[in-house]
């Protein structure tokens, strides 16, 4: 059970694996764009071009649905960003439900653990294999593997790689099962920490942050959604930035300074933040090179960087 890109690495090593694989269920396609053309999700698109059985499961309350997958008999259900299941879905397979999650339980329960990795600065991160219990994110431990963040990872990168990981994880513990050798670890509630659902409202840069702070959120959030700025009024999306730590000494918080008509620095609260990707408003993404070649932005002007502004 799945929805995105990042459930398709996990997909392709159970049907490389010596398990069975008795469906894919995924969302039903949308109707997308002006002319409305059903646009399938990424696991859906899979299971399509490569005749595995697809179940579109729209509503849980569909009752034709639930009863086509009773009728599978299967020993588990896998999901992997995907919807939360209800109880009477959780007790159809023999052996309950699994999930892959993108951080180290109890740590980060949510839907945006890999994006708080990178937004706090962890160092570590890694992939949980979990029975799926009713309280989202709190069953007992399977399997867990660790990966190191590294400093030009962003939300893209480090999705990649907890995708595969989760992949190999899931192979392990799978055959765990089959061997009986699954020893549950319970979640240390006192230890959890969440990972909410980004909105909106998080996206403006602000320039009085901490330089780290700025450089971990745009990372976080690269490329997608995307942190942004605002100048005379126009949205400029910043998907990369360096720290400048040698002899930076920052004035007033969203400052601009142009170097060379080259290099496009910015005030933060304690670094020049010399801004390496970025994009405005309605047009495309661009290395600040490029961008600065036909850029309305001067030399000592500011970017607003308050809620208000």
């Amino acid at each position: 059970m799945g929805n995105p890109y990042f459930a398709i690495s996990p997909l392709k090593k159970i049907i490389e694996s010596q398990h069975d694989l008795a469906a894919i269920i995924s969302n039903p396609p949308k109707p997308m764009g002006r002319k409305k053309v059903l646009k399938y999700t990424d696991v859906g698109k899979f299971a399509l071009d490569n005749n595995i059985k697809l179940i579109e499961l729209g509503s849980f309350d569909d009752q034709e649905i639930y009863q086509e997958l009773v009728s599978l008999n299967v020993d588990l259900f896998i999901v992997v960003a995907y919807r939360i299941l209800p109880t009477k879905y959780l007790e159809i397979p023999k052996f309950g439900a699994i999930n892959i999650h993108a951080s180290l339980l109890p740590k980060y329960r949510g839907a945006a653990p890999i994006q708080w990795a990178l937004m706090n600065g962890d160092e570590f991160t890694g992939v949980s294999i979990f029975q799926i219990e009713k309280k989202v994110d709190t069953g007992k431990i399977i399997f867990q593997d660790t990966v190191k963040i590294e400093n030009d990872d962003n939300f893209e990168t480090l999705s990649n790689k907890l995708s595969k990981l989760g992949g190999e994880a899931l192979i392990k513990s799978l055959d765990m099962f089959v061997k009986g050798e699954i020893n549950l670890i319970m979640q240390d509630n006192a230890q959890f920490t969440r990972a909410p659902k980004i909105n909106k409202d998080m996206l403006k840069v602000n320039w009085s942050w901490p330089g780290e702070k700025i450089n971990n959120w745009v990372r976080g959030l690269c490329p997608y959604p995307g942190m942004y700025t605002i100048y005379k009024e126009k949205k400029i999306k910043i998907f990369k930035v360096k720290l400048l730590r040698e002899n930076s000494k920052p004035s007033h918080p969203g400052k601009i300074d142009i170097i060379d008509s080259k290099k496009l620095i910015v005030h933060s609260k304690n670094y020049m933040v010399s801004i390496l990707e970025l994009q405005q408003e309605g047009k495309k993404r661009l290395k600040v090179e490029d961008f600065l070649k036909g850029s309305i932005i001067d030399k000592g002007q500011t970017f607003s960087y308050d809620a208000n502004s």
